[in-house]
């Protein structure tokens, strides 16, 4: 079994302390003991390998790292714009995308969403995705995690699509299948996930004054929180990024 990741500051050779909420589940619920090999991470590409050296109270380890390794950014990015999901289908959807491998995860108030984030509801749930992509990327071994952005309106996202080298929106109507897009073989690729009552007819005429067109996943239609996932994993296959 590969070694766990634990998020730190700074990675660097040498004596590195891991204390607080990181250090406290490694002590007190992993129960790590001197000598076991960990990773700690930025969450920015860095990753420092090393054994534990010490361990103190119940919160605090030290780590001896001996090994500093930078990872590449991937390419080509991928970022998917999930429109918000209903209860917690949003950190499942952050959690499973997270695992798979995207970059980033641009939440939207589509016309269609429920659920929508206002006031001091929105920033709980703002930090709720982000502290789930920040878990699920250690889970998953990542050294770089995906970036949670703000909340965006159609018209933000409609920018971001426009500046993208490949723009799709999964849409269950669309002509043609996600399978069959052309796809860079670097730059950003921005996929956009509708809601449960799907995107608007409005909303997909601004997308496409973007540059971005609607394509079908498959023959089944998947809900918000796992079609993301899925078309993901589609991509990162494709790409040569899962090879």
């Amino acid at each position: 079994m590969t070694a766990p990741v634990f998020l730190v500051d700074q990675v660097h050779p040498g004596t590195v302390t891991v204390d607080g909420s990181e250090g406290r589940h490694a002590v007190s619920v992993r129960r790590l003991r001197v000598g076991e090999e960990v990773v700690l991470t930025d969450g920015l590409g860095n990753g420092g390998y090393g054994t534990v050296t010490a361990v103190e109270g119940k919160d605090r380890l030290e780590v001896g790292v001996t090994e500093v390794r930078t990872e590449a950014a991937p390419a080509p990015r991928i970022t998917v714009v999930q429109a918000l999901p209903k209860g917690d289908r949003g950190e499942l959807a952050v959690e499973t995308m997270t695992e798979t491998g995207v970059d980033a995860i641009v939440p939207w108030a589509a016309a269609r969403c429920i659920t929508q984030w206002k006031g001091e509801r929105g920033a709980k749930a703002l930090a709720k995705w982000r502290a789930t992509a920040r878990e699920a990327g250690k889970q998953s071994r990542r050294l770089r995690f995906p970036e949670v952005a703000e909340a965006a309106t159609t018209r933000q996202v409609a920018a971001l699509l426009a500046g993208a080298d490949c723009a799709a929106v999964l849409h269950e109507e669309g002509a043609e299948p996600l399978a069959t897009v052309e796809l860079p073989a670097t730059g950003d690729i921005v996929l956009v996930v509708g809601p449960e009552g799907g995107v608007s007819p409005e909303e997909l005429a601004v997308f496409a004054e973007a540059g971005a067109k609607p394509y079908r996943l498959g023959r089944s239609v998947l809900r918000t929180s796992t079609a993301g996932t899925a078309a993901s994993a589609l991509l990162l296959g494709r790409t040569g990024r899962w090879s």
